[in-house]
């Protein structure tokens, strides 16, 4: 549930500081006090873009945030699959907006928008002012439907798109392949002249490397062969180190005797002279093997070239070379035995596109199994909703195409008068119908949803009278099992409040401010006799609100007693 809200510099709002309780939350207050601000602040957190001028004075930062205590393990489950983690049973999601930027963090670990949204859809079920229109697109529909039915047609949603993946993939092998006569001849003949010119190169892998390193020696000849006579000379037994470290090997041996330490290091130098007689043997075998030819260097840039042509054609290493042959090898192999590989992958797309119909026409089934239960359970809530003969059902039509969702298109027919025959819900709603509508379907899918908080704006659009208390009888109902948060212009429903807000507009040093508080009992009769009433709350205005919340209260404890 969400335990706290906290906004500041936003909008009209200066600072305000929201602790939500348990059961139904109402928020009331005067057009244009800004109740359409705190709903803004929460999609804020969650989100959503921001809105121009959204900050309250552009010097300082704007700020929002949602404290949420983690009420079971579903949530628990699904919040970790993110990455979420759960401190001490709370997740705090902030955003704060600076010099035209915004930041967003869960627990104060930086998080971007998208898994914002993915953590929100986790804790919260957010219905705002125009969401109900989303009924009139059959899209929505089919979410609807899935959603309900998650745990039985999720599994087989995964499997059709996987399907899918693997008959987009087979047909496409099939597209690329086939191809007319003339241009399969073609093809053979490049493929053969790129073949042949790569093996008649007899290219080898690391023969670059070798061929770089052997012309780098032989480029650097005339340099190399005057090192290495210097060096040989310098360390040589002629004048050179060898002559010189041979006379510290006889001096100190004249006294190795007298001391145990100048015998170890007459050691030292005898293994040292060792080393130096070797090194010099060695330079002077390199010495006498040294070979410097024009016509060696002259074949060895040849052959570089060549190598660096091959890699600029047909890869940048000599694998990528020796790659790019063998699979112009199985394309020729297939050019060649073309219809018998055209009937390999004409016979693999006709497999994958079996599989997936096989497995989309399950997920049709399914859908429409679950379409009975999920109508069925609507018509009910309907009813209570004052739709006294209403019949409710799902159709369903067959796409014409294949889709990672399968192959069905399906919407909501109703029919609110016995003998008419139902109609397309977006062809016969009206606007306050179809807030009922999406009330009740809210309903069904919170008796499904781990979703903790459910959160209302203004569903009463429409209206009044008799439907208004039994959509406030609705609400009460929901918020035995979750939390609701509902902005309401109605009397009936704010009278079903268990934590009744106000929202007030106020001016403070020539600056329009927006508060939100709790009530109090004797605040709760005032606020339901100003929506009762309007401007002039007379006695009998008054009383009449102190009896519609007595019936409400009422209301509740008989719903309780049922259960």
């Amino acid at each position: 549930m969400l335990l706290n809200l906290h906004v500041k510099n936003l909008a009209l709002i200066d600072e305000a500081d929201v602790y939500f309780r348990d059961g139904l939350n109402i928020l009331t207050g005067e057009t244009g006090a800004g109740k359409s601000i705190i709903i803004g602040s929460m999609n804020l957190a969650l989100g959503a873009k921001v809105p121009k001028d959204l900050v309250r004075h552009e010097s300082q930062d704007a700020f929002v945030e949602l404290t949420f205590e983690i009420d079971n393990d579903a949530q628990k489950a699904a919040l970790q699959e993110l990455g979420v983690d759960v401190l001490e049973g709370q997740v705090i999601l902030t955003r704060r907006l600076v010099g035209g930027r915004s930041i967003s963090k869960i627990n104060s670990q930086t998080a971007n928008s998208a898994l914002l949204k993915d953590v929100a859809g986790v804790l919260l079920d957010m219905h705002g002012q125009h969401e109900h229109q989303s009924l009139l697109y059959k899209k929505k529909h089919l979410e609807i439907l899935d959603a309900y039915g998650k745990a039985v047609i999720g599994p087989k949603k995964e499997q059709v798109a996987v399907l899918y993946g693997q008959y987009r993939e087979a047909k496409e092998r099939l597209e690329k392949f086939t191809v007319d006569e003339d241009a399969r001849q073609r093809e053979i003949s490049f493929l053969e002249y790129e073949i042949n010119e790569i093996e008649a190169s007899a290219v080898y892998e690391g023969e670059d490397e070798q061929v770089e390193a052997r012309y780098k020696k032989l480029a650097n000849g005339k340099r190399i062969t005057e090192s290495v006579q210097e060096a040989y000379a310098l360390s040589g037994y002629e004048g050179g180190a060898g002559e010189q470290f041979g006379r510290v090997c006889h001096a100190l041996s004249l006294v190795a005797e007298y001391d145990q330490a100048l015998a170890a290091l007459q050691d030292q130098a005898a293994e040292l002279d060792g080393l130096l007689n070797d090194f010099n043997r060695e330079l002077s075998s390199y010495q006498q093997n040294m070979q410097f030819g024009e016509e060696e260097f002259y074949e060895t840039e040849k052959r570089l070239d060549e190598l660096n042509r091959l890699k600029s054609k047909y890869g940048r290493t000599i694998r990528d070379v020796l790659d790019y042959l063998e699979s112009r090898k199985q394309r020729l192999a297939d050019l060649t035995d073309y219809e018998e590989k055209k009937r390999q992958l004409e016979e693999a797309l006709a497999q994958t596109e079996a599989d997936y119909k096989k497995e989309a026409a399950a997920l049709t089934m399914c859908r429409k199994q679950t379409a009975e239960k999920l109508t069925e359970m609507i018509r009910r809530e309907l009813a209570d909703l004052n739709f006294l003969h209403v019949s409710f059902e799902m159709i369903f039509e067959k796409l014409d195409h294949y889709t990672a969702n399968g192959v069905d298109e399906a919407e909501f027919f109703i029919s609110t008068n016995p003998g008419e025959p139902a109609r397309p819900l977006g062809a016969v709603a009206s606007g306050g119908e179809l807030s009922r509508i999406m009330l009740a379907v809210k309903t069904v899918l919170a008796e499904k949803d781990s979703t903790g908080t459910l959160v209302f704006d203004e569903i009463d659009t429409g209206i009044s009278g008799r439907t208004a208390q039994m959509v406030s009888e609705k609400m009460a109902k929901i918020a035995r099992t979750h939390q609701v948060i509902c902005i309401t212009h109605l009397p009936q429903i704010a009278a079903m409040a268990d934590a009744h807000f106000a929202i007030e507009k106020s001016v403070r040093d020539n600056e329009t401010e927006t508060s939100i508080r709790i009530l109090n009992e004797e605040e709760i009769i005032q606020e339901l006799s100003r929506m009762l009433g309007g401007a002039q709350i007379t006695d009998a205005v008054r009383k009449n609100a102190v009896e519609m919340k007595k019936l409400a209260e009422t209301t509740k404890l008989l719903q309780v007693e049922k259960t």
